[in-house]
């Protein structure tokens, strides 16, 4: 835990140079941040007896949990839970997520629409410029992690546009909202929040400042609370772990997908000849090679040593077109799961990489 006068220092720094939003308060703020506190904007009328969740019989059982299990200060967070809003629209956004109706049979074109939200000629330049300017960084995560640049470039472009939507939602109010008011999923999302709030303290964080997705998600690679607590580095080595900050998310992604069985200089998909229909798809299939054959499918080039694959397919809008998925491109897809995600991942990054060389 970092306290008000040893922030000093670094706060300054940080808001000169870092794109993390900092409130005035907190660069003036030079004593007083009681233990188990963290940096906030003062206001000491307001108490969880207002506010959008007084009274919320989970959000005092949670206030219990933050005192008893880490020491926060009982008071400062009836402080800053009071000022927490319900978001109605997060409400509504969340129960979007899952699909409601089966797709159309037949193929339908739905792989082309998913695509060109993101390969487009001046999304693919933006991705030239994020890398050319951060090509330093993504070769060091290259080295320290193995994870190529054009698998982070692909990462960052397809979550923010290389930080260009990053989220304009406070994240303390799309998590209260869905820890108190989404009983659907309101244990993970309580956990999250209870993760975002330890954030705030160890970093020196006002928590009502942070903005992001609607969901809680941070920065570049929009990490959730408990992915910043796993995965995110302090890459450029000042001291602070800031998932707004690119060479921090640069270095958090390349960590996120070690983690998550990345292998370096091995194969992410492969085309294939021919037409399966029969058979099961999707990123978390697998087949053995030969299985594979057998059914009429056949690599377009080599698969290297690897003798088991998923059947992935994609809807080209008059055919089908398979691929072999390998084990980093599941590792894509621990990132979202979802077998257009991460296809759209590692294409994106493929054509950045092409445009720069071209």
């Amino acid at each position: 835990m970092r306290y008000s006068a040893a922030l000093l220092p670094l706060l300054v720094l940080l808001s000169a140079c870092s794109s993390k939003p900092k409130t005035e308060a907190q660069i003036q703020q030079t004593s007083g941040t009681p233990s188990g506190g963290f940096l906030l904007q003062p206001q000491h009328d307001v108490f969880m007896q207002s506010g959008d969740f007084a009274y919320n019989p989970e959000a005092e059982k949670f206030i219990d949990k933050m005192v008893s299990k880490h020491g926060f200060d009982r008071q400062q967070l009836h402080e800053v839970l009071s000022q927490a809003k319900k978001l109605n629209y997060v409400l509504r956004l969340m129960d979007q997520q899952a699909p409601t109706t089966a797709p159309p049979p037949g193929p339908n074109g739905a792989w082309l629409r998913y695509r060109g939200k993101f390969i487009t000629p001046d999304n693919v330049q933006n991705g030239v410029m994020f890398w050319n300017q951060y090509d330093a960084a993504l070769k060091r995560a290259f080295q320290v992690y193995g994870v190529p640049p054009e698998i982070i470039v692909g990462i960052i472009g397809v979550e923010t546009r290389w930080g260009r939507v990053m989220g304009k939602t406070r994240i303390i109010d799309a998590l209260s909202t869905l820890a108190f008011a989404y009983p659907r999923r309101a244990q993970y999302f309580a956990g999250e929040l209870e993760t975002f709030l330890l954030m705030a303290r160890n970093e020196g964080d006002d928590p009502l400042a942070l903005k992001g997705s609607f969901a809680g998600a941070m920065g570049y690679g929009q990490f959730m609370p408990s992915s910043f607590k796993e995965y995110a580095v302090d890459f450029n080595g000042d001291g602070h772990v800031n998932l707004w900050d690119p060479e921090d998310a640069i270095g958090s992604v390349a960590n996120y997908f070690k983690g998550h069985g990345w292998v370096k200089g091995d194969l992410v998909a492969v085309p294939a000849n021919g037409q399966v229909p029969g058979l099961a798809n999707g990123f978390n299939t697998k087949y053995s090679v030969s299985a594979l054959q057998q059914s009429g499918l056949s690599p377009q080039s080599s698969l290297g040593n690897h003798q088991e694959a998923s059947l992935l397919r994609l809807d080209m809008g008059d055919r089908y077109q398979y691929w072999y998925g390998l084990p980093n491109f599941y590792a894509i897809t621990r990132y979202n799961h979802s077998t257009h995600y991460a296809m759209a991942v590692w294409q994106l990054g493929q054509a950045v990489a092409l445009a720069r060389v071209q």
